[in-house]
């Protein structure tokens, strides 16, 4: 019977290798989607594209913590 603490499993490396796939995508819509909110409430057009490379440098950031591993 496998160990539930096991590290090597198929199951633990599909939702790691997931999840490092889905973080910079995710970070840079959600960026996005904050700075969208914010221009159409302000009324400015630019809000969107900086917390947009904000939240794609954050997906990086992340991406790289998670591979160092």
């Amino acid at each position: 019977m496998p160990d539930k603490e096991d590290k090597t499993g198929g199951m633990y490396a599909i939702g790691r290798y997931l999840s490092v796939g889905l973080m910079v995508p995710v970070g840079t819509m959600v960026g996005y989607g904050i700075g969208y909110e914010i221009d159409k409430h302000a009324g400015t057009h630019y809000w969107s594209m900086i917390l947009m490379v904000v939240g794609t440098v954050g997906g990086f950031i992340q991406l790289i913590r998670e591979i160092s591993k």
